[in-house]
C-alpha cells in the first residue's frame, strides 16, 4: 500500500541529485510532488516526466527560494495544482569551499542566502497551508559533525539547519506538524562530480572512513525522506537522522 497515497509534497532544488530522488521517490509513493528548480527546467522536467511515466503525478515549477516573492509562488503552485499541501522538503542548497583567508562577503551571503533563508522563507510560506500529520525535511548535512578545513560557512549554513529544525519542530509541534533534519554524508551527485570530489582523494577518504565502505547514492537519502514524511515516523520531531553509511 502507498504510504503517500492523497498526500501533497514540495520538493525545492529538485531537477537533480538527492532533491530528484526524493521528488521521484514521494510520487512513487503515492504523492503528487511540486518539482522546485532555480536555473535547470530542463533537469525538472526530466524528473516530471519520469515521474508521469511511472505512473505517478508531478509538475515542475520554478522559484529561487532566497526570494520571499518566489518561495510564496512556489507553495501558491502547489495549492492551485493539487489544493493542499502535507510535505515540505527543503532541499535546495549551494555549497563552495574556502580557506579562512579567502573568505568574503558573497561567499558568505551566496549559501546562507539559499540555505538559511530560503529554507526560512519557504517554510513560512508552506506553514500558512500545513495542518494536522504534516511533515517538514529539512535536508541538512553530516559536515556540521566532520568539520572539514575549508569549509567554514557552508558548515555553519548546516549548522543553522540544525539549530532552526529544533525551533521549528516547538513552534509549530502545536499544530501537530512535524519538523525533521536528514543529514546526509557524501553523495554522488551531478554537483559533486562537478565539483571534483568523485574519484578524488576526498572522496577516497570519505568511503574509507565510513563502516559500509562507500560513498551514498541519491537513492539511499530519499528512502529516508520516504519515512520522514510518512507516518512511519509519526513520534518523531525536531530530531537529526544522519544518513552516512555510519561516518562520524
Amino acid at each position: 500500500m502507498s504510504k503517500l497515497k492523497g498526500k501533497v509534497a514540495i520538493v525545492t532544488g529538485a531537477s537533480k541529485g538527492i532533491g530528484a530522488a526524493i521528488a521521484r521517490s514521494l510520487a512513487a509513493e503515492g504523492a503528487s510532488v511540486v518539482v522546485n528548480y532555480a536555473s535547470s527546467k530542463a533537469g525538472a522536467d526530466a524528473v516530471v516526466a519520469e515521474i508521469g511515466k511511472a505512473g505517478g503525478k508531478a509538475v515542475a515549477v520554478r522559484g529561487d527560494v532566497s526570494s520571499a516573492t518566489d518561495a510564496q509562488a512556489i507553495v501558491d503552485a502547489a495549492i492551485q495544482h493539487y489544493g493542499k499541501l502535507d510535505i515540505l522538503v527543503n532541499n535546495s542548497g549551494v555549497y563552495e569551499f574556502a580557506p579562512l583567508e579567502a573568505i568574503n562577503e558573497e561567499h558568505y551571503h551566496k549559501q546562507f542566502n539559499v540555505n538559511v533563508l530560503g529554507l526560512l522563507l519557504a517554510t513560512q510560506a508552506a506553514a500558512k497551508h500545513l495542518g494536522e500529520g504534516a511533515s517538514i525535511i529539512n535536508v541538512g548535512s553530516l559536515v556540521t559533525r566532520i568539520v572539514p578545513p575549508g569549509s567554514a560557512v557552508y558548515t555553519a549554513t548546516k549548522g543553522a539547519v540544525d539549530a532552526i529544525t529544533g525551533v521549528l519542530s516547538r513552534e509549530l509541534g502545536p499544530r501537530k506538524i512535524r519538523v525533521n533534519a536528514l543529514n546526509p554524508g557524501m553523495v554522488e551527485t551531478e554537483g559533486t562530480h562537478s565539483a571534483g570530489f568523485i574519484g578524488s582523494d576526498f572522496h577516497n577518504q570519505a568511503a574509507a572512513q565510513t563502516p559500509l565502505g562507500r560513498i551514498g547514492q541519491p537513492n539511499d537519502i530519499a528512502s529516508i525522506a520516504v519515512f520522514l514524511a510518512s507516518d512511519d515516523s509519526y513520534w518523531l520531531s525536531g530530531e537529526h537522522l544522519y544518513a552516512g553509511g555510519g561516518a562520524r
